[in-house]
């Protein structure tokens, strides 16, 4: 059966995920390294720290979301 909607797509995660777990820590390092390189792009960007919120918010600013 080929998913069709969102949740058809959910169910098929999950019936694979009982089947084989390697796949949900296949997943979970993707995300893991993802959330890292934002860290370190927002951190090169903007600082640490307090310099971090005054930094971004003048970016925001200045790019008209805020």
């Amino acid at each position: 059966m080929m998913p069709k909607t969102d949740l058809d797509y959910v169910e098929l995660y999950a019936a694979n995920l009982r089947k084989d777990n390697s796949f949900f820590k296949q997943q979970k390092k993707l995300i893991e390294s993802q959330m890292h390189s934002s860290s370190d792009l927002f951190r090169r960007k903007f600082g640490t720290g307090k310099k971090f919120k005054e930094n971004a918010r003048k970016y925001l600013r200045r790019i008209g979301l805020i």
